[in-house]
């Protein structure tokens, strides 16, 4: 916008100058003229007094001494009363043209080498005409010419320079705000609820510097809103888990009663971390600098050794494979393991008592894959599923599982795929990108699918016998 401004500018601003300077200029060259023939004129209009009183050489010569400089007058006599033609001086113009003066009785001026020369007729005395030639030279009719087309474009130029100067600083002036407003806006789309606008320039950028800062607080107004409300339902879930842990306690003895404490005292964790997590309004989704994230390994053998119980008492077979080596993913732990029991919940929820699971973990050179396939009927419309609060059709379910799994990989760069697993049932492929593009690569899924490791995808489909 701010060269454009500068070009629209220096565009009219040169037409005008050229419209005004070379008229001008014109001008000026035609002034010179006029005012060298004027001058010639004088001269020629000296001599007539003379002529018209005598004819005699001598005088004549001495007349035009005084009144010619340089040489650059001649009088031309007819021949009259018995006397032959008379010409004074050195002659320039041809003798048509003097003869043509003669008999019109009219000035003219004609071209002659080096420059121009003027023929003004004289009547004499005995009513014959004489022509009386004076010499103007090329550089006495462009005298000053030079000069004043410099100072002119002297002129023009300061004239464009200075309007351009003055658009660019308009243009500074107009764009600078507009720059600031798409920065602010940039800062706030990655999540930077701090961005503001200053709220000057033009009158129309400064309103919209308002409403953008209106808005900025409104989205901070919003958030600390839910956050509070996240903090508050979360809340209200401690006096039912207060009654269930009374009563666990009072179950006794024996595995069954000691996994229902457990899982009792980590729903109240679970409970307390997201209060926490909602009072202190910090993103736990994506890790931050290098060397933050989570074993990915060691998450999936924590969580499996809790579901684990749980399979064998409702006598499913389970395997886990991909596990014995460290895997680093930018993921916070937390995020990672409520993935996991999302899913391995949905898995326990939705199919019968004695189907079988299993998680697989693959790692790439820029990516991870962590698999949880079952062998139940599978999921009959993967879309629906996946979309936010409608769940799977099922009774008791929110949708709420798979969408927290699909922004934690796509706060990576990756995504969420759902399809048939080698088992028989549902198998939902996490893709955790580790090229370090954090939060908002969501917007790339489509170029994250078409660049799937040779490494991964020839294990995806393998299959692998359960326990």
């Amino acid at each position: 916008m701010r060269w454009a401004l500068v070009k629209v500018c220096l565009a009219v601003t040169t037409m005008v100058v050229v419209a005004f300077a070379v008229p001008l200029g014109l001008v000026v060259k035609e002034m010179a003229r006029d005012r060298a023939f004027s001058h010639a004129e004088r001269e020629a209009a000296a001599v007539a007094p003379a002529l018209s009183i005598t004819t005699d050489r001598d005088k004549l010569e001495r007349v035009v001494a005084s009144a010619g400089a340089d040489s650059g007058m001649a009088v031309h006599l007819p021949a009259a009363d018995g006397r032959a033609a008379l010409d004074l001086g050195r002659q320039r113009a041809a003798h048509r043209d003097i003869e043509a003066v003669r008999k019109l009785g009219r000035a003219s001026t004609t071209s002659v080498t080096g420059g121009s020369t003027l023929l003004q007729p004289v009547a004499l005395s005995s009513g014959a005409i004489a022509v009386v030639e004076v010499y103007v030279p090329e550089s006495e009719v462009s005298n000053g010419v030079g000069t004043a087309w410099a100072v002119l474009a002297g002129v023009g130029l300061a004239l464009i320079v200075g309007s351009v100067a003055v658009a660019d600083r308009l243009g500074v002036r107009m764009v600078r705000p507009a720059q600031r407003l798409v920065e602010g806006a940039h800062e706030l789309g990655e999540g930077k609820l701090g961005a503001r606008v200053p709220e000057d320039g033009p009158n129309e950028l400064r309103l919209a510097a308002v409403a953008f800062n209106s808005m900025a607080d409104q989205v901070v107004q919003l958030l600390a809103n839910e956050r509070e409300l996240a903090a508050d339902l979360s809340h209200r879930l401690r006096t039912p888990l207060t009654v269930l842990r009374l009563n666990a306690a009072s179950l006794g003895g024996g595995p069954a009663a000691e996994q229902t404490r457990t899982a009792v005292a980590q729903l109240e964790r679970e409970v307390d971390t997201i209060i926490r997590t909602a009072r202190e309004a910090k993103p736990q989704t994506a890790a931050a600098g290098p060397g933050a994230g989570c074993d990915a390994a060691e998450v999936v053998r924590e969580r499996m050794e809790f579901w684990s119980a749980l399979a064998e008492d409702e006598g499913r077979k389970w395997r886990v494979a991909g596990v014995e080596r460290p895997v680093r993913i930018p993921v916070a732990r937390a995020d990672l393991a409520a993935a996991l029991d999302a899913l391995l919940g949905n898995v326990f929820r939705h199919t019968a008592e004695g189907t079988a699971f299993a998680v697989d973990v693959h790692n790439g050179e820029d990516a991870v894959i962590v698999l949880v396939s079952d062998a139940g009927p599978g999921i009959p419309d993967p879309e629906a599923a996946m979309a936010r609060g409608r769940g799977s059709g099922s009774a008791g379910s929110t949708g709420l599982g798979l969408d927290i799994v699909r922004r934690l990989a796509e706060a990576t760069g990756g995504d969420v795929r759902i399809g048939s697993s080698v088992l028989g049932g549902t198998e939902v492929r996490i893709w955790f990108q580790l090229d370090g593009r954090g939060p908002g690569g969501g917007g790339r899924r489509g170029a994250v699918r078409r660049r799937r490791p040779r490494k991964l995808v020839s294990t995806f489909n393998r299959p692998r016998s359960l326990p």
